[in-house]
């Protein structure tokens, strides 16, 4: 088995994709994504975090997340939200008591700088339409490109091609 290693540093940003297990379109329904959507702020009330951008796809999630000074622990962070959310979709799990709902790991990225910064926060926000799941990123309804524009981080129109500085990564 190989050993992952991972960099935890108290007070960073990162940037994460957490994808559904065998990309079974969980996220499909407004339900699930509510049940998400809580998870999520209760973990941020126990743990805090501040959630910079993020999108919900059916079958996997991007987030931005910047952690407290003084706590790096990202992972078990995720570990609450996967352990609630697979809780409320899939209540009694199989013999072995998985619930299967999440791969078991999710990857993720620490952000550098302030151009790298953008290039994940553009990643985020233009992905549903890199799937094909909208036409420009203000439709689709899980993300908070909404609330970015709202910060004027972007236009109202961004998003109408794909941005040049995200063509080529590659985060799914």
């Amino acid at each position: 088995m190989s050993q992952y290693r991972r960099v935890y540093l108290p007070g960073a940003s990162y940037f994460f994709t957490v994808v559904t297990y065998r990309r079974i379109p969980w996220f499909n329904t407004p339900d699930s994504i509510t049940l998400f959507g809580a998870a999520l702020r209760h973990v941020m009330t126990t743990r805090p975090f501040e959630v910079e951008a993020i999108v919900v796809l059916p079958d996997h999630l991007h987030c931005l997340w910047r952690l407290p000074e003084g706590d790096g622990d990202f992972s078990g962070r995720w570990r609450e939200v996967k352990k609630r959310v697979s809780r409320g979709i899939a209540p009694h799990g199989n013999a072995r008591r998985e619930r299967r709902v999440w791969q078991r790991r999710f990857w993720e990225h620490l952000i550098r700088d302030e151009e790298d910064w953008r290039r994940h926060v553009d990643y985020i926000h233009f992905n549903p339409v890199k799937h094909g799941l909208a036409a420009h990123p203000a439709q689709w309804r899980w993300s908070s490109f909404r609330r970015a524009v709202a910060k004027g981080w972007y236009p109202a129109d961004w998003g109408n091609a794909e941005p040049a500085a995200i063509a080529e990564m590659l985060r799914e």
